[in-house]
């Protein structure tokens, strides 16, 4: 599924702009990245029984200095909130994908560590991310809209 990065006229009721410039870019740009992350998801848990959360944290652990992150950290990256991150971390250690470890210097602090099992789920699962992202932004389409100013300037 390719998306179409054109110019998409404002929502009008009758001669009326409902939506200013800022609103409709917005509402363009969640729509197209809601349509591409669920293609993503939908590849992942097909071909690799990952959801978008877990790639997105298998990644993040992937590429943090010795494979882990503090719990927080984690969420921060993720964009998650921290009940989440511990049910996600819960489920990725089930699966021996990565393990949970306590802190040495503050017995507060978890660690989420990522695992050779882990790893490997994760470079297996990126290049069907890859394929499905390019497919779904479609070549070069991509550099237009994350380059491409999404306001219109007035002349």
């Amino acid at each position: 599924m390719s998306i179409h990065v054109g110019k998409t006229p404002p929502i009008f009721v009758g001669a009326i702009p409902i939506m200013s410039k800022n609103s409709d870019a917005w509402f363009r740009l969640t729509q197209i990245v809601a349509t591409v992350e669920a293609e993503l998801g939908k590849a992942l848990q097909v071909e690799h029984g990952l959801g978008l959360s877990e790639y997105r944290a298998l990644e993040a652990l992937s590429r943090s200095a010795d494979s882990e992150l503090r719990m927080q950290e984690l969420a921060a990256h993720l964009h998650l909130n921290q009940s989440s991150v511990s049910r996600m971390a819960e489920r990725l250690e089930r699966e021996g994908l990565a393990i949970r470890d306590l802190c040495p210097d503050d017995k507060r602090g978890v660690y989420t560590v990522l695992t050779d099992k882990g790893r490997a789920r994760f470079e297996n699962a990126r290049s069907d991310f890859e394929r499905t992202l390019n497919a779904a932004l479609g070549e070069g389409e991509w550099e237009e809209l994350l380059s491409a100013r999404l306001v219109a300037r007035g002349d």
